[in-house]
């Protein structure tokens, strides 16, 4: 039998795009780890950019796609700041990275709080000789209702604040970069939700930590949109991905069962690969008005009836909710 890439190599490109349309449609498919060979093998993949003198922030490197993020922008030969909660993981894959000939160091901040979000941001800031991109991936779907010091529902202060209060600080060193990109990871979860912020936030007595951690994934999605929209004259990218069915140690705790699909889920670099990518300006020019990217190919942001909000101005909508949330406004910049 000839090896898959072999046979990949004498499919026209009309097919190659067909069999990807046919994956994305079966859901399954696209998701799982087959979905991601067989797209690698016939859509002639090339490497991620070189980012060599480049230093990109990651948040969640210490364990699973963050760190195979992390992983592979070193590879690409991008100097790192790593981001999390556990100092020596961190520094684990901080050494992984500087045996690669980087610059890599540590960057100790727990995004469930708030205060200590803005306040170690500032800092980096200063501290930072230059940034050229920031990749999102700290994250937990939580099984119990929690709320960080402020009284934010926990799903929502570390997937959604967080992030919007680390880049809110570091957006004036991004706009100073030549290839500034902000990359979100978001979930294939978050296609079993539309984004009503009146109940992004869910309370106790309805919590369910699959749905918050869905709703949570869906506003990732239009906030890296509207980063996209408001920052773009700055030159500022902002792209969001999903890495599909991925094995990794989140996964196992949170979904046991799910964890079982063994075969169908992607290995953790597989799972990064489009986040790397992205991170390394494969996608160009090419911003996140629409869409969700898996795969190296932006993908329909809708499967299931009933997720489509239909209003054209809530983007605008969340961006001013964040601020009330986070007290974080045009005029306190």
């Amino acid at each position: 039998m000839r090896p898959l890439r072999s046979v990949a190599a004498d499919m026209p490109p009309s097919i190659a795009r067909s069999l990807d349309a046919a994956l994305e449609m079966t859901i399954v498919g696209s998701f799982s780890r087959a979905g991601f060979l067989l797209r690698r093998a016939t859509q002639e993949w090339s490497d991620p950019p070189s980012v060599r003198g480049r230093t990109l922030l990651v948040t969640g490197a210490s364990s699973g796609v963050g760190r195979a993020i992390a992983d592979g922008l070193a590879r690409r030969g991008a100097d790192l700041v790593l981001g999390g909660r556990d100092p020596d993981r961190l520094e684990s894959v901080a050494r992984g990275a500087r045996e690669r000939g980087v610059r890599a160091r540590t960057w100790r901040v727990d995004l469930g709080r708030g205060a200590e979000v803005d306040e170690a941001a500032r800092e980096l800031a200063d501290d930072l000789e230059r940034l050229d991109g920031i990749v999102h991936s700290a994250g937990a779907l939580l099984p119990h209702f929690a709320t960080d010091v402020d009284g934010t529902e926990m799903t929502v202060a570390t997937h959604l604040l967080a992030p919007f209060r680390l880049t809110w600080h570091l957006a004036g060193r991004l706009a100073e970069s030549d290839l500034a990109t902000i990359v979100t990871v978001s979930s294939g979860g978050m296609y079993t939700q539309a984004l009503h912020l009146e109940s992004l936030e869910m309370g106790p007595e309805q919590y369910r930590g699959t749905t918050a951690y869905a709703r949570a994934k869906r506003a990732q999605v239009v906030l890296a949109h509207e980063w996209s929209r408001r920052w773009s004259s700055s030159g500022i990218r902002s792209y969001v991905m999903h890495p599909g069915w991925t094995d990794t140690p989140g996964l196992a705790e949170a979904l046991p069962r799910f964890s079982r699909l063994g075969p169908l889920l992607r290995r953790p670099d597989e799972g990064a690969d489009t986040a790397v990518w992205l991170a390394a300006g494969g996608a160009g020019t090419e911003g996140t008005r629409s869409g969700i990217w898996l795969d190296r190919r932006r993908r329909s942001e809708y499967y299931l009836p009933g997720t489509r909000s239909g209003n054209a101005s809530l983007g605008d909508e969340l961006w001013t909710w964040c601020e009330r949330r986070t007290g974080l406004t045009e005029a306190s910049n």
